[in-house]
Order: structure tokens, then C-alpha cells, then sequence
């Protein structure tokens, strides 16, 4: 939404845009230009190298953190399929992984440190793993062998669409079956199901819901639609089911339990909560869930407020609500190892989905509730306890954005949080998370019980790969960790002599005073230190002028951050011959809670400033691009209330619409635009775009409108997604490539 109003405020800045002339009411020139071709050679990392890379998931260790799986699917331009297949690595080795192919796709995860369960097509099935730790150290790669034939643990109902498992048996070092005597072997799950809450009733009334007679969709309530689907009777619900281990001859064998049950009856909680909600909405420990859930006394639609609650395994007791149900948003809970404590992220204002996230510790024996950065001005994503047997002063990492990288911290819980003293001190003191990590951007943090670090992390020049933190030291109480290894190589092979730039961070004044502005410049495919660039009889081309490309990033409470994504990589653009410039201003996240604030009823105020003033710094700096052209890339009524002051109707929020609206400014649109829009876009509704290309169309303006029925906000899909990229750069080579006019 910000990148459309930018792109109309922008085209008033006569030095970085194209002005055409006009005819209100006359038919556009046809732009069509079928000779265009994407740059493509051994050397350049164009948009369907990226579309076909390998994409890896997050890592996941066994319990006695020696082996990690990581879920891998990739692309094929060929045969138009995207294959999924696992892969598995040692963590004591430097042994590369070997892939385990996962039939028709499927979910992994542990069942003990020597089983794998496969769940597809509603079946699951176990892997048994012999792990030779002497074939390691002797070279070899067969480090791993599978000593018998998968074998059928047991079958979910049909249609119930069964996902996000959990496993109470993986989170116990067990190498030994004999060993796993001691636990409740549960596993949690979620399921879309109807309000009979009847996982084995999912299909008959799917059948009956498509055989209705009519397709009428009846609503006495928001949401009607969210994100890319249209709201239903069908809603996510948690369910737990035993999973068996009993000796046979084979030395032993899981079974799946036959009864399913259901552990938010007689409520209306739904988590997984959508659209995004997976694995990181729920936790379990050795007798409890623990859940964030919308609250049900308020309209989702209006309102963020998601409350935190913990039930027993089996259910049958009514959830105990862990918030005060006066926040906003939670996310993220998670469990301390011996299940005492329980953590999660929230923020405080309802109806704000881009305030800070708190770091909230909640003492299940105590009934304590801590906020533990309250003082820390970064916004907390994710939770680890770690893993070790100080339970008197416990650590906790997190993830947090921080100046353009998304970087691991450890924060020491102090001993009078995790005193059973019920009193309070009057002025608690807490420290400040200390980072471990500078770089890439983090993701999937496990602490594994040999007090050591797995985690995920990607950067602009490579996609995500496993990294293990060792060596464990303190100071001041702080952990952090004297090694990271990386134990993965994913992408090294398809990225040779690609030669991606890692982006280059640079910092101006921004629009507020004394207020520092960072930015990222990536240098195009050609480019030497000197800025000169070989031409093709090898002669240096002094002082070549290179077209720029300057994106601003959505949300619009977002950042650019040095992380690895196939929608916005500025390599790709970097790679096509563009200069590439990408600012975080005003509103952007990582830079302070204030900064990101200080956009709210006020998009086009600091936030376009900020955008000039790093355009302008580029070009002081950087004087090797061409300034004659300038490329700019560009439901929830929580959202609107927020971010322009009130409610649509309301004169505050009506002033400020109007303040900033692209179709105040309509009028003066003269600059060539390229208009990209999903069909299942609920968010931005696709009568927006229409609406700018008519208006386009209309004027004369020259104008492209690429619509794609089958997306929503995002364009995901491969095939999609590179014709996205061959749209966008077909335009720019009209517009403000080096054969533009």
C-alpha cells in the first residue's frame, strides 16, 4: 500500500522519473516490446537460476543433538513440479548431508534420536536410522543406513488434512527405545475441522459443503475474507494422540493411538492462527499445551489481541489463560524445559501488528508474570530456552531484527524472577540481550541438551543453511559461544562465479533531526571497484553510467534486511545491469519502536522525505548511475484504524486518507507505470489496481496491468513468479534500461 502512494508522490520529483506527454482520454502507444530477454549466462544469477534453486526449510535436530533433518523442495523448469525430499547431516562432522526422498512430499520429524516419522497422505510411517559415528571419522559418506523397510505407524481419518506435529518423545535424549518408558508419548497436531470438532467427519461434510446446491457464502459477521481465503464453518483446532512404542522382533515398533482428542472442546479458540500460523503458534511439554489463540470476546477483524493459554495434553480441563487479555498480539510461546515456565512474545497495543514484541515470562508454580525487556527497545520473533540444568537462573534466546540483520541475542533470567519468593522487588533491574550473532538473518533456533546451538541463517548472497554454535562461555551472565560452524552447504553449487554482491550498508540524515537513515546499495552484474566494467573486445568502458533501480519495501512497518528471499532479492535485479538502492525510512522495523512508529497517520510525511534524502545521498555517493531514468518498484480494518487514525468514516482518518491517497493526485499522474496485482489478494483487494490502470489507461499515461488470478499478495508460485520478474524487467528495459529511450 505504501509502495503505490510512493510511486504517484515520487513522480513529482522531476529528477528521478520519466514525464511523458499526455492526451486525457487518448489511447496509449502499445509498449509491448516481444524482443526482451532476461540476461542469462554461466555468470549471472538470473530470476529462473533463483526460481530453481534448492529452497531449505528449517533445521531440526533429534534429541540427542547429533543429527539434524532439514526439508528441502525445489523447482524443476522442465517438468513444472516442485520435488520435496529431506536431507540429513551429522553435527559432530563436517560430512556433508545426504538426501532421504520424500514420496509425494509429506511432514518429518523426530520420534527418538533413530526414527523419523513421515506423515503423508494422512499415513504416517517410521524410518528407523542406524547412525555409524566410525564411518565419519573414516571418510566415508554412508554415515547413515536404514536397517528395515519403513513401516505404517498408523493412518489419520481421511480428508481431516492432519499437520504442525509435535511430539512429547522428541523432547528426551533417548538413543536407547528401552528408554522411553518414562513419558507420556503424545503427539499434537492441527486439523481444519467443522464445529462438531470431528476429525473423522472432515470429508463427509466437505462433501456435503461442495454438493449444497448453491455457492452462496452468508456472513453475519467479519471476517468475510482474509488474506487469500474466504472464511468459513471450517476453523484450525488442536488434537493430541498417543503414539505407542512396543518391542517385537524387529526390536521394536510405533503405533499410532485411536483415540483423538480434542483439547479445545467447549471453546472457541482456533490455532494455529491464521493466515500464517504453524508450529511457532503452540508448544508442548511433558503434561501441558501451551497456545496463543484470537481472543473470542472481540472481532478478529478489528482487532490483534491474541491471549495465551495452557491445557493438559488430553484436554478435559478448561484452558488456563495466561494473559491479562489487555494486549494485543502474542506469538511465539514456548515452554522451559522441566515445563515450569512459559514464554512468549507480546505486544501491547490491541489493533497493532507492528508493535514491539515483549519478552513475557509466566511462572507456572508461582502464577508470576514477568515482562523481561520492557527496556530493550528491539522487538522480540522467536524463543529458546536454553537447554541446560540451571534452572535457578535460566537463559533464553531469542531472535530480534536489528539494523538490517535478524540476529540471535541470549538474555539471562535474573534468580529473583525464578525465586518461588512471592514478593516481587518493588524496582526489578533486568539485563539487556547480548548478541551472538551479526549477521545474515536467523531463523529455527533449537538448543540442544549438549548446551550447543543450531540454527538457520541466510544472508542477500546465499539461502538459508544450518549453523552450530559451540563453546559455550559466560560473562556477566550472557551466554554466547566461541565457534559457528556451518554445517550445511546449500545453494554453493548452483551459486558458483555467480558472484552476488552481500550489499553495502550506508547511513544519511534523515527527515526528523538528529535522526540516522540506513540504507543498502548492491553494486550490478559488471561492476568493478573503480566503476568501470570490461566491455566485450575486453577493453575497460570508463565512466559507464549504470541504470538504477531504487525499491521501497512494504508493510509498511518492514525492513531490507541482509536475508535471502525469491520475491524482492536485489541480487536478481543487481544481476540484470541495474544499480540497485534500497532504503529503510520512517516506519521501518529493527531501528527502534519509535522509529517504526513515527509512520503511523503519516505515510507520506517522513517517511517519502527519508526516500529522498537516500536517493539523493546515492547519488552524491555513488555518481556512476544514470539519473535521467529512475526505476521505483512498488482487510484487516485493524490496519486502517491504526495507521490513519480512526475508523474509514471518521473525520481524522478521512483527513488524513485524503492527505495521502493516490487518487487525490491522480490528476498529475504522467509517469509510466507497471501494475501487478493478485486475484486472491484480500488484503489489497484487486479493484485497486484496476482502479490506478483505468485511471492510467485513461490519461494516456503509458501503462501495463500483469494480473494473476491464482495469488494473493504475494506472487509465490515458480512458474508465477519468474513471469513476475520477466514482466518487471521487460518494463524497465523500456523505461530506464540502457535501450531506453
Amino acid at each position: 500500500m505504501l509502495s503505490l502512494l510512493l510511486n504517484v508522490l515520487l513522480a513529482t520529483n522531476a529528477q528521478a522519473t520519466i514525464q511523458m506527454p499526455l492526451a486525457d482520454g487518448g489511447k496509449p502507444a502499445n509498449q509491448a516490446n516481444l524482443q526482451f530477454e532476461l540476461k542469462s549466462s554461466p555468470d549471472v544469477f538470473s530470476p529462473k537460476d533463483m526460481l530453481s534453486m534448492p529452497r531449505p526449510g528449517q533445521g531440526l535436530a533429534n534429541p540427542d543433538g547429533d543429527l539434524v533433518i532439514v526439508p528441502v523442495s525445489q523447482y524443476s523448469f522442465e517438468t513444472k513440479k516442485t520435488n520435496k525430499t529431506i536431507y540429513i547431516s551429522p553435527l559432530d562432522s563436517t560430512v556433508g548431508p545426504i538426501e532421504f526422498p520424500l514420496v509425494n512430499g509429506g511432514d518429518a520429524f523426530w520420534l527418538d534420536s533413530r526414527t523419523l516419522a513421515h506423515v503423508v497422505n494422512e499415513n504416517i510411517y517410521a524410518v528407523t536410522l542406524d547412525y555409524n559415528a566410525t564411518a565419519l571419522t573414516s571418510g566415508l559418506s554412508s554415515f547413515v543406513r536404514v536397517p528395515r523397510p519403513p513401516y505404517l505407524v498408523g493412518s489419520f481419518p481421511a480428508g481431516s488434512g492432519a499437520t504442525n506435529f509435535k511430539f512429547t518423545g522428541s523432547k528426551k535424549v533417548h538413543t536407547s527405545p528401552e528408554q522411553k518408558d518414562d513419558l507420556q508419548h503424545i503427539l499434537v497436531f492441527s486439523a481444519n475441522v467443522y464445529p462438531d470438532y470431528d476429525l473423522s467427519a472432515v470429508k463427509e461434510h466437505d462433501e456435503k459443503w461442495e454438493d449444497r446446491g448453491n455457492s452462496a457464502l452468508v456472513y453475519d459477521q467479519l471476517f468475510v475474507r482474509h488474506w487469500d481465503q474466504y472464511t468459513t464453518e471450517k476453523k484450525s483446532r488442536l488434537f493430541s494422540v498417543e503414539l505407542n512404542w512396543k518391542k517385537d522382533d524387529l526390536g521394536g515398533s510405533w503405533t499410532l493411538g485411536t483415540e483423538y482428542f480434542k483439547v479445545l472442546e467447549d471453546t472457541e479458540h482456533y490455532t494455529p492462527v491464521e493466515p500464517f500460523g504453524g508450529t511457532d503458534d503452540f508448544d508442548v511439554s511433558r503434561e501441558h499445551i501451551v497456545y496463543t489463540a484470537k481472543d473470542p470476546l472481540v472481532s478478529e477483524a478489528t482487532h490483534t489481541r491474541q491471549n495465551v493459554y495452557v491445557v493438559p495434553l488430553k484436554g478435559g480441563l478448561p484452558p488456563r489463560v495466561l494473559t491479562t487479555g489487555k494486549q494485543g498480539a502474542t506469538h511465539s510461546p514456548v515452554f522451559s524445559p522441566n515445563g515450569r515456565f512459559v514464554a512468549w512474545a507480546e505486544l501491547a497495543e490491541d489493533g497493532y501488528e507492528s508493535d514491539r514484541g515483549v519478552l513475557v515470562l509466566y511462572d507456572l508454580k508461582t502464577n508470576k508474570r514477568w515482562y523481561l525487556t520492557q527496556d530493550w527497545d528491539r522487538s522480540v520473533q522467536s524463543i529458546e530456552f536454553a537447554n541446560d540444568e540451571d534452572h535457578s537462573s535460566p537463559t533464553v534466546f531469542v531472535t530480534a531484527s536489528e539494523h538490517g540483520y535478524v540476529k540471535v541475542f541470549s538474555f539471562p533470567i535474573p534468580e529473583f524472577v525464578t525465586s518461588e519468593d512471592v514478593n516481587k522487588p518493588k524496582a526489578p533491574k533486568f539485563p539487556k540481550p547480548s548478541a551472538i550473532t551479526h549477521s545474515g538473518s536467523v531463523h529455527g533456533v533449537q538448543a540442544l541438551h549438549n548446551g550447543k546451538l543450531l540454527f538457520g541463517r541466510s544472508s542477500y548472497s546465499g539461502p538459508n543453511n544450518v549453523y552450530l554454535a559451540s563453546g559455550v562461555s559466560k560473562a556477566d551472565g550472557h551466554v554466547d559461544f566461541t565457534r559457528v560452524e556451518r554445517i550445511t552447504r546449500f545453494g554453493v553449487t548452483e551459486l558458483k562465479g555467480k558472484d552476488l554482491d552481500r550489499g553495502e550498508q550506508f547511513w544519511f540524515k534523515g527527515a526528523e533531526k538528529g535522526r540516522e537513515v540506513q540504507g543498502w546499495v548492491f553494486k550490478p552484474h559488471g561492476y568493478g571497484n573503480s566503476g568501470n566494467v570490461a566491455g566485450d573486445n575486453g577493453q575497460a568502458i570508463k565512466d559507464k553510467k549504470w541504470p538504477a533501480v531504487f525499491l521501497i519495501h512494504g508493510g509498511p512497518q518492514g525492513a531490507w534486511e541482509d536475508g535471502w528471499s525469491t520475491r524482492w532479492n536485489p541480487n536478481v535485479f543487481a544481476q540484470q545491469g541495474y544499480f540497485v538502492i534500497a532504503v529503510n525510512p520512517t516506519g521501518s522495523t529493527g531501528f527502534g519502536q519509535e522509529f517504526t512508529d513515527a509512520i503511523t497517520k503519516d505515510w507520506g510525511g517522513k517517511p517519502f522525505e527519508d526516500l529522498l534524502h537516500g536517493w539523493k545521498y546515492a547519488l552524491k555517493h555513488y555518481p556512476i548511475f544514470d539519473t535521467r531514468n529512475g526505476g521505483y518498484m512498488t482487510e484487516e480494518l485493524y490496519f486502517w484504524d491504526h495507521d490513519f487514525g480512526g475508523l474509514p468514516w471518521s473525520k481524522k482518518a478521512r483527513e488524513t486518507g485524503a492527505k495521502f491517497s493516490p487518487a487525490e493526485f491522480v490528476d498529475k499522474w504522467s509517469t509510466p507505470q507497471l501494475i501487478v496485482h493478485g486475484g486472491k489478494d484480500y488484503r489489497l483487494a484487486e479493484t485497486e489496481g484496476l482502479a490506478a490502470f483505468n485511471a492510467l489507461q485513461q490519461r494516456g499515461v503509458p501503462s501495463r496491468l500483469v494480473l494473476f488470478p491464482d495469488e494473493n499478495h504475494w506472487v509465490l508460485k515458480p512458474a508465477n513468479s519468474y513471469k513476475w520478474h520477466y514482466e518487471v524487467f521487460r518494463w524497465f528495459d523500456q523505461f530506464v534500461g540502457n535501450d531506453a529511450e
